[in-house]
């Protein structure tokens, strides 16, 4: 079975890989779905976003990263995938990740969706948080993968 889990990534956080670990153990195929969203204004580009993506899951064989543009729905059915993975950390989210869901099953009604919620430890992790920690020299160390610790803090401190 294979599951594609969208978001934008802006950055891949530890509660972002902790989902991905755990659905590469219930499926045979993880597509993570990098969506360009320029409605989020995004820090880093599709291109940054995708590169941190590759390397923080570049250990998982079952995973594989790819940026798309448009409907989740209409990318995941190009795919050929059926399951849509969601993380949900609080009840915030799930209202959210509800209405998102419902709104993709009365557009394909052939693709389920998922919600797992990441460990306990990274319920509270947002890029949001994380990108505000960075601009202020908060140690990223347990949050994010060196890697995008240190493009936060190019990126960042650059201003």
């Amino acid at each position: 079975m294979k599951v594609i889990y969208p978001g934008t990534f802006d950055p891949i956080t530890y509660g972002h890989i902790d989902l991905i670990e755990r659905a590469c153990r219930i499926f045979s195929y993880v597509l993570v779905g990098v969506a360009v969203n320029p409605q989020k204004k995004p820090l880093f580009s599709i291109e940054e976003r995708v590169e941190m993506v590759r390397e923080a899951t570049r250990g998982f064989s079952k995973v594989e990263v790819e940026a798309f543009d448009g409907l989740l729905v209409d990318f995941a059915r190009k795919k050929g995938i059926k399951i849509i993975l969601r993380g949900v950390r609080a009840i915030s989210d799930f209202e959210y990740e509800f209405q998102m869901a419902l709104s993709n099953r009365k557009l394909a009604p052939d693709i389920e969706t998922v919600f797992m919620m990441p460990k306990e430890n990274y319920s509270f992790l947002s890029s949001k948080i994380i990108k505000e920690a960075a601009s202020l020299g908060a140690d990223l160390k347990e949050f994010v993968p060196p890697l995008v610790e240190k493009k936060l803090k190019e990126k960042l401190w650059k201003r």
